[in-house]
């Protein structure tokens, strides 16, 4: 009897000391998107820590260690002006960043239209992608031990453009529609980082989920469609939050090439407002009761 208490409580120990999965790569299409693309075997270029010539787009996993995941997920879209994608700073950092919040993260690996030689766009494609990814996370949500009602998407510049595109406009009918593709492909939340100025001002505000924005006042390209959006979004009373960090350009991903402490501590920011929305526990997702204003 004590042997076997022994070891019962072993195995305990065993299973709650359980490693992380290492990051597991899922194509969108088990046999490549819909569509002609002559290149449609071609395979990655990894240059440096960017990605280009993707030709079947797919989500990698990084799981939550199961310790304190909470089965909120978050699809991250790294940008790369839609010639790349800035895979580390924009994609694995972002992942690895918010699965210390307990969030389960899928980063996705879209196709490029801007790409030199490359038939696809924006609009047609990199779009269909990232709507695909939403609704791929929810259909198989119960594999990944995550919510279907707690399903985020991240955007950061042009994959901020995506985030927009998805969260804050219709979607259109698919021909040929699987199961997947017959699933909700509307985010629950929505954040934008730096997001480039396609697809904003958005054309269907009214019905977007709340919104966490951040961006550079310096940034030329992505300053103005924060506040654009942000404003939108205000008037439309759906739920959303600015920030707008001083003397900061384009391109601050989780600030790793920063000393600012603003943006050492944004993703903090992000972690305090998915709390409050009740993204972070389950069976969570209310917006959070307003402050009263009594002295």
């Amino acid at each position: 009897m004590r042997r076997s208490l022994g070891l019962a409580v072993i195995a305990l120990g065993l299973m709650a000391q359980a490693p992380v999965p290492e990051p597991a790569t899922v194509p969108l299409w088990p046999n490549g998107p819909p569509g002609a693309d002559p290149a449609r075997d071609s395979p990655e270029i990894v240059e440096n820590s960017y990605i280009r010539s993707v030709h079947r787009p797919s989500l990698t996993v990084f799981r939550a260690d199961p310790a304190h995941a909470n089965g909120a997920a978050m699809i991250v879209i790294p940008g790369g002006g839609h010639r790349m994608l800035v895979w580390v700073n924009e994609g694995v950092m972002p992942a690895r960043t918010l699965n210390r919040f307990g969030i389960t993260v899928f980063v996705l690996k879209y196709r490029l239209a801007r790409e030199p030689g490359s038939t696809f766009q924006i609009e047609r494609d990199a779009v269909a992608d990232a709507r695909r990814a939403v609704r791929f996370v929810r259909a198989h949500a119960a594999d990944y031990g995550v919510d279907p009602h707690r399903i985020g998407l991240m955007g950061f510049s042009a994959g901020g453009e995506l985030v927009s595109h998805v969260a804050d406009a219709p979607a259109p009918p698919v021909a040929n529609a699987d199961g997947v593709d017959r699933t909700d492909g509307r985010p629950d939340f929505q954040v934008l980082i730096y997001p480039g100025p396609l697809g904003i001002p958005a054309p269907a505000v009214a019905a977007a989920p709340s919104a966490f924005l951040a961006a550079g006042t310096l940034d030329p390209c992505c300053a103005e469609p924060s506040i654009t959006l942000y404003q939108q979004l205000r008037a439309a009373h759906v739920s959303a939050e600015l920030h707008l960090f001083a003397d900061t350009d384009h391109g601050f991903n989780v600030a790793m090439h920063s000393e600012r402490v603003s943006l050492q501590h944004w993703p903090d920011r992000l972690a305090d407002w998915l709390s409050d929305g009740g993204w972070l526990v389950p069976g969570g997702g209310k917006r959070a009761t307003p402050g009263s204003t009594t002295p």
